[in-house]
């Protein structure tokens, strides 16, 4: 394997209760599956590496670190730096945070120390890594993205009469005393605020009358759901109307950085993150939420959203969308039947097929088809010939 550095990649299907049922299996060639197929993982992270040639790509990196990173790469990451994911969202992630790298360190060893298992359901870090992303729409997209500019929060604390109470909340103590209001509210309270929003939202959107840009769409879908009903309201529901819900159509992108609050509402997604699996929870999900550490790392401030609609290299061949993170880039490549596109390999690549085929020469010769995943290590001189009219994603470092 010594010369070669171009590699068809096997990646990871993950089973989450949030997952659709046929997308991520149609693209990849897969029969229906029994289960939701909610994520198809790309990458090297130690909880579900991808294989080449039958070897684990993390273990392929770690023999030889310079020669599938690169110099650069090898000495500031000391491994593939991002997580690369296909996402089908069919109902709503959870609300989520990231924290940044110091904190990501400290959390981890802290958690270590205390003898928590990794796979523990209180485990908040995963590893000591960062976790900024970007999604880019492959179909149409909702999301919640970071706190409601000021006006916009007044708005909606002055006109939904449940949440009138927490105005002054919010002209005393801002952004953060309103989230950590309602992050500690006890349960009962939750409930008895929530119930006359819950009873007057749920009839509304079973009857479809409620639009997707509509916070009370998603809190009726919320309630809808959920297998508590109104039993035990979820505290999330504060989040969607404190949240910027976010439209992108398919090619537009996204970037979520540590600290934004944020979740997945619905659609299609290609996601690409630094190499991490560190989440806190805020909400709508059954999962473990802790709440004083969700304090400690949400970055509490208004969101303008910025709607990324990528910038044409290579002669127009390809789509690149810049962001502020060091460890990866994303872009897609376009050509139509009979187009070459050339290129060196600065950093380690990873690329998916998403329609069309073509054939990839380098190192190796390797005819692309739908669904296909390829490595490319760091100085691969490689061509990608069309066949038919074809769409790649690529996933790189800057």
């Amino acid at each position: 394997m010594s010369n070669r550095k171009l590699f068809y990649l096997d990646g990871k299907v993950q089973h989450y209760a949030w997952g659709g049922f046929t997308y991520i299996p149609a693209l990849l060639g897969l029969p229906p599956a029994e289960q939701p197929s909610a994520e198809y993982w790309m990458g090297a992270h130690q909880s579900a590496p991808s294989k080449i040639n039958g070897q684990l790509l993390n273990e392929y990196i770690a023999a030889q670190p310079e020669e599938a990173l690169g110099k650069a790469a090898a000495a500031r990451f000391g491994q593939l730096p991002y997580l690369f994911k296909i996402l089908d969202v069919k109902d709503m992630l959870s609300i989520q945070v990231h924290p940044t790298k110091a904190e990501a360190e400290k959390g981890f060893a802290r958690e270590n120390a205390a003898g928590i298992p990794l796979n523990a359901s209180n485990r908040n870090y995963k590893d000591d890594n960062h976790k900024p992303e970007i999604m880019v729409a492959l179909s149409e997209f909702w999301l919640l993205h970071g706190f409601l500019p000021e006006n916009k929060l007044k708005e909606v604390l002055r006109t939904v009469p449940e949440f009138k109470a927490l105005a002054p909340v919010f002209e005393q103590e801002g952004y953060f005393g309103l989230y950590k209001k309602v992050m500690e509210m006890p349960q009962d309270e939750v409930n008895t605020v929530l119930r006359p929003l819950a009873e007057r939202v749920l009839p509304a959107y079973e009857a479809g009358q409620l639009e997707k840009k509509d916070p009370a769409f998603w809190a009726g879908r919320a309630i809808a759901n959920d297998p508590e009903g109104m039993k035990r309201l979820d505290r999330g529901i504060f989040s969607i109307y404190f949240f910027n819900i976010v439209y992108a159509s398919p090619g537009e992108a996204v970037f979520q950085d540590a600290g934004i609050p944020h979740a997945y509402l619905e659609g299609q997604n290609a996601e690409l993150m630094a190499n991490s699996d560190n989440v806190l929870r805020g909400g709508l999900t059954p999962k473990h939420i802790d709440v004083e550490e969700l304090l400690k790392h949400t970055r509490f401030e208004a969101v303008h959203p910025h709607i990324l609609k990528g910038e044409p290299i290579h002669n127009g061949q390809e789509q690149l969308y810049r962001t502020p993170a060091p460890d990866f880039v994303i872009s897609t490549i376009l050509l139509k039947p009979g187009d070459v596109y050339e290129h060196t390999a600065t950093a380690p690549e990873t690329w998916i097929v998403m329609d069309g085929e073509a054939v990839a020469k380098g190192s190796a010769e390797l005819p692309l088809r739908k669904g296909q995943s390829v490595f490319a290590a760091f100085g691969e001189r490689y061509s990608i010939t069309a066949e038919k009219q074809t769409v790649i994603f690529k996933a790189a470092i800057p």
